[in-house]
């Protein structure tokens, strides 16, 4: 029998990354990690990760409310409520707060395997380790992901 997997707006795993909140919406395990989806809050004026590629997966970012600025190589999109980002695997980029508003932002992983890097950032936190571009970086490393320093 198929399972159906029913969050409500208190539910999820909510993961405290500095001035972002990451709630897990979907890890994996409901879709025979085909999908991941995630709910991103970033305070204002917030950077995201540096800029980086994954090699394995795809990624969606609909940006719920606020405004959302996604940098691509070197092009830049403000993305307001209602826009669709859709990353394929290759493709550089990362996000941000450009605004003196809080941006939440849906974000999707296909399949599911980058759930496990906002995990393992939690527990870098929780061990007493500064969150650094440069743990940043190692931590998307066991993921498929690796900076891309040719924009940075």
């Amino acid at each position: 029998m198929a399972q159906v997997s029913v969050v409500g707006p208190d539910g999820g795993e909510s993961i405290q990354l500095g001035p972002t909140l990451m709630r897990i919406l979907e890890d994996g395990s409901s879709t025979g990690h085909r999908l991941g989806v995630g709910e991103i809050t970033l305070a204002p004026h917030t950077d995201g990760p540096p800029q980086h590629r994954h090699a394995q997966h795809d990624e969606g970012f609909y940006v719920v409310s606020g405004t959302a600025r996604f940098t691509v190589g070197e092009t830049v999109h403000d993305a307001p409520a209602g826009t669709l980002v859709m990353i394929a695997p290759g493709a550089p980029h990362t996000f941000a707060t450009p605004t003196d508003g809080t941006t939440v932002i849906l974000n999707t992983f296909t399949p599911d395997l980058y759930v496990r890097y906002f995990r393992d950032l939690r527990d870098l936190i929780a061990g007493g380790q500064p969150l650094t571009s440069e743990a940043t970086i190692q931590a998307m490393s066991r993921y498929a992901t690796e900076p891309a320093t040719d924009f940075t």
